[in-house]
């Protein structure tokens, strides 16, 4: 609901402050008042377009500030906190217009773009008048009105529209795969017949590494050994060498008996020798490596890790790349009676969505003669008479909301077709439409602040009474503020403002029960009220104020 309304500087209001209260809030005050500076503010806060001959003459900006209270399950706190946007209470917009044409929007005093601004303002404000298109006279919104009005659950709809929507998600990614599996079957079986050749294992790339370098590591030491063997027990080695001194030795010892000692040190060491050569000969067994064991090893190993590079994976996952491509291969095979269950199941939550559409189009057409009847009866009474409305359902892309869209026409004259609410009416009658709309959907609109701009013109007597009267019975659900020069449609009002302008500025004023029966005079008998003019604005405020 819309709690205050504060223009500075805009067009030729120095400063004016309106604050409605709830129902119906009525603007009245002579032509040229300045009554659509104040739908001109308004509109300006609410996203309209910005422009410089708004701005007052000899000041630098102008701005409109509007102040709402909202409930707490506003659709406009949802798209505040999508944009980041602290939330207050009230919520303020406000539009400020330099007088060079720039401007700046805020919302509770953080910068918007006006894009956002013009967003939030069709969630917060309905205005209906001659050039307007929001609303209820934005097709757009039409099925979700009829929907709201009727009452309608779409919540089978969706949600047999999401099951639709994943089911064919499912088959389509089924049946990609199965084409790119289909393409490639010739690489798969022969990859996995070279895979389930090579027959890798667990852990048997590491292994086969260890194991070689041992093998190496021991070849070295082997190559070392035989080395030392040729050096202690060759032909020329250490040990013939001693040999053949210990042979001339005991030659010598015969000769010589002290040189006994020093034969049996030569044996000792002969001894000891031999000792060496078996501990030698022991080691060379343990180390004793077949070059054909390392061929075959090094062989096993490259094969493995050239296959590993060929498939681009590691070579312990070698042993998982065979069930992988197996499957892939098994795939292949199950494919198609895989895709045909997808297909049958894509089947069977098409046909569910088509049931549940087609039951939210009887539902549907059955709410759309009903509001066509109501709004029809509302017409007569607001000078209409040879008019027509209805509801025109036709196919839509199917989704979410169903298979179908709804759109709010009119014929004004019997034989002239029907048409777009905004091509067929204009000014007050396109009001009066609305306003018959307004009164058939009740409770159905989304805005909590309705705004119709000279919905009486051209109309008087029984047709400005009748008008007054549903606008009274609209704002038991809503704010409604209209800006009329009606005294039937003024004296339905609940709060009453008068737009006036002294030395060339507009000013507002809210009017109290004396005041009220003085403008409703003044409306009824012009510049010079009379005594009887007062009576009649007394009658029509008291009929009003009895009108249930």
């Amino acid at each position: 609901m819309l709690v205050q309304l504060a223009i500075r500087d805009l067009v030729l209001i120095e400063r004016a402050v309106l604050e409605p209260g709830p129902g119906l809030t009525v603007l009245t005050g002579e032509t040229g008042a300045g009554k659509s500076i104040l739908l001109d503010g308004l509109g300006l806060a609410l996203g309209d377009r910005a422009d410089a001959t708004l701005v007052r003459a000899g000041t630098a900006q102008a701005s409109v500030a509007a102040s709402f209270m909202l409930a707490p399950g506003h659709p406009a706190h949802a798209l505040l906190a999508d944009n980041d946007v602290e939330p207050a209470e009230p919520l303020v917009v406000r539009r400020v217009v330099r007088a060079d044409g720039g401007s700046r929007a805020y919302v509770n005093d953080t910068p918007v773009s006006a894009g956002l601004l013009r967003q939030l303002g069709s969630l917060l404000v309905e205005v209906h008048g001659q050039h307007d298109e929001r609303g209820l006279l934005a097709p757009r919104g039409h099925l979700d009105l009829l929907d709201s009005f009727a009452g309608t659950d779409r919540s089978r709809v969706a949600a047999a529209w999401a099951r639709l929507q994943d089911a064919c998600q499912v088959r389509d990614s089924a049946r990609a795969r199965l084409e790119l599996d289909r393409a490639e079957r010739e690489f798969l079986a022969h990859a996995l017949d070279e895979l389930r050749r090579l027959d890798p294992k667990p852990g048997e790339e590491a292994e086969l590494a260890d194991r070689r370098r041992r093998m190496q590591e021991g070849a070295r030491l082997a190559e070392a050994l035989d080395a030392l063997d040729r050096q202690i027990s060759g032909p020329e080695g250490a040990l013939a060498l001693l040999r053949q001194a210990a042979r001339r030795l005991e030659r010598l010892g015969d000769a010589d008996p002290a040189l006994a000692g020093a034969v049996s040190s030569v044996d000792r060491m002969l001894v000891e020798g031999d000792s060496l050569e078996s501990a030698l000969a022991a080691a060379r067994r343990r180390w004793l490596i077949s070059p054909a064991d390392l061929e075959a090893a090094e062989a096993r190993l490259f094969d493995l890790r050239a296959a590993a590079r060929k498939h681009r994976v590691t070579p312990e996952e070698l042993p998982g790349l065979v069930s992988t491509l197996a499957r892939r291969l098994d795939s292949i095979e199950a494919g198609e009676a895989t895709l045909a269950r997808l297909d049958s199941e894509v089947a069977a939550a098409s046909a569910a969505f088509a049931e549940a559409t087609a039951e939210l189009a009887i539902a549907r057409a059955a709410a759309a003669e009903q509001l066509d009847r109501a709004v029809n009866a509302e017409l007569p009474a607001l000078r209409l008479d040879s008019a027509r409305f209805r509801t025109r359902l036709t196919p839509a892309e199917p989704g979410a909301t169903g298979t179908e869209r709804a759109e709010f026409e009119v014929e004004t004259n019997p034989g002239s077709g029907f048409g777009a609410l905004t091509r067929i009416a204009s000014g007050g009658e396109l009001s009066r439409f609305v306003l018959a709309l307004k009164v058939a959907l009740a409770r159905a609109g989304t805005a909590g602040t309705l705004v119709f701009d000279e919905i009486d013109r051209g109309v008087g007597g029984a047709t400005a009474s009748a008008i007054g009267s549903r606008l009274a019975r609209v704002a038991e659900t809503a704010q409604v503020l209209v800006v009329t020069h009606s005294p039937q449609v003024a004296a339905a009002g609940r709060g009453h403002f008068r737009i006036h302008k002294a030395d060339g500025r507009t000013g507002v004023a809210a009017l109290d029960q004396a005041a009220r029966v003085e403008e409703i005079a003044r409306m009824l008998s012009g510049t010079e009220i009379t005594a009887e003019a007062r009576m009649q604005a007394e009658r029509l405020l008291a009929h009003a104020a009895a009108r249930p």
